[in-house]
């Protein structure tokens, strides 16, 4: 008498398969959806939008360049983490001292990106953190003094790579 084996049952395609399965066309759809995402990204500030920040910021009173000393890399590689350091000419007196210091990037999603307060009891008109940027540009430091006056300086900053997403 001759047996007959059976062989286990073959897999079925991914289309075939119970439920939750996902179909090989569904998965390259979605991949295709996933990749045009990452080709949209927000849109960044123009120089016209800088404009008209610092005019909102502080009206039309002229900014003059000096007294200011920013310090960035010109050159860096991580876009997500930048050093900066801004500091003011200023005898940080009752009489004369540093009110605020500000922050603009040309091509970041908002150019505002840093804020400072400071009175005569700061000590020193210095400020140093770390900023996120969104490509290669320039960014803009005004500080505004007790007198109302507002100076300024300004560096380029060129990324190798950029990966923050902005």
């Amino acid at each position: 008498m001759t047996r007959l084996v059976r062989s286990p049952p073959s897999p079925q395609p991914l289309s075939r398969q119970g439920r939750g399965a996902v179909s090989r066309r569904a998965a390259l759809r979605a991949l295709a959806a996933g990749v045009c995402l990452l080709a949209v990204r927000p849109a960044r500030a123009a120089a016209e939008e800088v404009a008209a920040a610092l005019r909102e910021t502080f009206g039309e009173r002229p900014i003059t360049p000096g007294k200011v000393v920013l310090e960035l890399p010109k050159l860096t590689e991580n876009d997500a983490v930048v050093p900066v350091t801004v500091s003011v000419d200023s005898p940080m007196t009752e009489r004369d001292y540093v009110k605020s210091i500000h922050l603009f990037a040309e091509k970041n999603p908002l150019p505002r990106i840093l804020e400072v307060q400071l009175g005569p009891s700061s000590g020193k008109a210095r400020v140093a953190s770390r900023i996120r940027i969104a490509d290669s540009q320039q960014i803009t430091a005004v500080a505004v003094l007790s007198d109302g006056t507002l100076w300024s300086a300004a560096v380029q900053v060129e990324v190798t790579v950029t990966g923050c997403g902005l």
